[in-house]
C-alpha cells in the first residue's frame, strides 16, 4: 500500500468511528489537499485491496475488518484518560479492593459508562458478568437486526468466548476483532488480564467493530497499572 493511501484509509477510519457515516471522498479533500477525483481513485484502490467497501451504490465508503486490522496494526495510539475517568476509577480500586467480585463488576459498570460500549469482567473461565448492553445497543450498528442477532449470539456463548480469551495468557491489553475475536467475528473486544483476589481475571471492552480503539486502549491500560505492584 502506497503511504497516501495508508493514510487516507487511516483518517477514513477515525471518521467512520466517530460519525458512523460513510465516508465520502468530499469529506477527505479539505485534509488532504486533493480533488474528490483523485481521493475516488484512491478510494476504488483500496476498496479492491480489501481495506474498504461501499455499503449501497452512490454511498461513501467503510472500512472492512481488513481496513481495520491494518488501522491497528500501523496507526493505532493510546490516549489516555481524562483526568476526571483516573481518580474515579483509582477511587472505586482502593476503596472495594478487598471486596473483589465488587471491585470487578463497578470498574465494568464504570468502564462500560465511559467507553460507552459493553464491559466484561470474567471471574473464571466460566464465571463471567457483563454491563452495558444499552450502551451497545444505543450504537447505529444495532439498527440492523441482522447486528442484533449477532451479537445476541455473541451474549449467549460469552462464556465460551471468554474461556478461549484465557487461554492467550498474555497481561497486556490485547484486542481482537474479524476471525481472531473468539467471542465473534462481528465485533471487536479490547481485554487484558488483572490479579483479583487468588486468581487471574479478565476485563475487557466489548463493542462493534466501529469503536473508540485509542481512548479504549488508554482505559485498559490504566486499569491494567492500578493493579501492577
Amino acid at each position: 500500500m502506497q503511504e497516501r493511501q495508508a493514510d487516507l484509509l487511516a483518517e477514513i477510519v477515525r471518521f467512520y468511528i466517530q460519525e458512523a457515516e460513510p465516508v465520502g471522498s468530499k469529506t477527505l479533500e479539505h485534509n488532504f489537499g486533493l480533488s474528490s477525483a483523485t481521493i475516488r481513485h484512491e478510494m476504488a484502490e483500496l476498496e479492491e485491496l480489501g481495506y474498504l467497501y461501499q455499503p449501497y451504490t452512490s454511498a461513501g465508503r467503510v472500512p472492512t475488518v481488513q481496513g481495520y486490522r491494518y488501522y491497528l496494526d500501523n496507526f493505532l495510539k493510546v490516549k489516555e484518560p481524562a483526568e476526571s475517568e483516573k481518580e474515579t476509577l483509582s477511587n472505586l480500586v482502593e476503596k472495594l479492593g478487598a471486596d473483589v467480585e465488587a471491585m470487578g463488576k463497578s470498574l465494568a459498570k464504570k468502564l462500560a459508562y465511559y467507553s460507552t460500549q459493553a464491559a466484561v469482567v470474567g471471574f473464571s473461565p466460566y464465571d463471567v458478568y457483563y454491563t452495558g448492553l444499552s450502551n451497545l445497543f444505543s450504537q447505529p450498528e444495532f439498527a440492523h437486526l441482522d447486528m442484533v442477532r449477532s451479537m445476541g449470539q455473541v451474549i449467549d456463548h460469552l462464556d465460551e468466548g471468554m474461556a478461549k480469551l484465557y487461554q492467550t495468557g498474555s497481561s497486556e491489553v490485547q484486542i481482537r476483532i474479524g476471525e481472531a475475536n473468539p467471542l465473534g467475528d462481528s465485533c471487536a473486544i479490547l481485554f487484558t488480564t488483572l490479579s483479583l483476589g487468588q486468581g487471574n481475571s479478565i476485563i475487557g471492552l466489548l463493542g462493534p467493530l466501529r469503536m473508540d480503539y485509542d481512548s479504549n486502549l488508554g482505559r485498559l491500560k490504566y486499569v491494567r497499572q492500578l493493579f501492577v505492584k
